[in-house]
């Protein structure tokens, strides 16, 4: 079976960890296409080499999810070499055969607008920021100013701005618990397969 979830939204929207639940929940392989970029960033160099030149391993390093490695994906996802040389890896994941959930801020609007399903997870800066901070510490108030800079280069770049595709459904998540926000993606998950069959 071919079946594609595909979730967008901003930095710490919760889409990573819904995305891992609907993956887990119908057996689908994950994959959290932010760490393709924050791979790249993280390698240094120049970033249109390291995204040609990335391997499967590269996503296994331990500093992926730093606030560092976060800021270094944002600035190497804006240029369209790297975007175009991850592309193609990230299409063939998506369409394997025993489905597949991808979550980034492009995918239901480049990477597969033919996904059979398309979430839009979002909450306020404030509550992401909020979130993003009992992660990784430090000064709260820096970590919102970081949010809202990270925001207007992902939704301000020129090649794949993120924003909700059309038929996408929202799913805002600031007054949801992580149970909850889940519980709402793996039924629309559900009534869509179901739809199928």
């Amino acid at each position: 079976m071919i079946f594609t979830v595909a979730i967008d939204g901003p930095a710490a929207a919760g889409k990573g960890t819904i995305g891992r639940a609907v993956a887990a929940r119908f057996g689908f392989a994950h994959l959290d296409t932010g760490l393709l970029y924050r791979a790249v960033g993280a390698k240094g160099g120049d970033p249109v080499a390291a995204a040609e030149g990335l391997v499967p391993a590269d996503l296994e390093r331990g500093d992926l999810r730093s606030l560092e490695a976060g800021q270094a994906a944002s600035k190497v996802a804006a240029i369209p070499q790297v975007r175009a040389a991850l592309v193609e890896f990230q299409r063939r994941f998506a369409r394997a055969e025993g489905g597949a959930v991808l979550d980034g801020r492009d995918i239901g609007t480049v990477i597969c607008p033919e996904a059979e399903v398309k979430l839009y997870v979002t909450a306020s800066a404030e509550v992401r920021a909020h979130r993003r901070w009992l992660e990784v510490g430090g000064d709260e108030a820096r970590v919102l100013a970081e949010v809202r800079e990270r925001d207007a280069r992902d939704m301000g770049r020129a090649d794949a701005p993120l924003r909700a595709a059309e038929d996408a459904v929202v799913l805002d998540t600031s007054a949801m618990g992580v149970e909850e926000a889940v519980a709402r993606a793996i039924a629309v998950v559900a009534a869509r397969m179901e739809g199928r069959g």
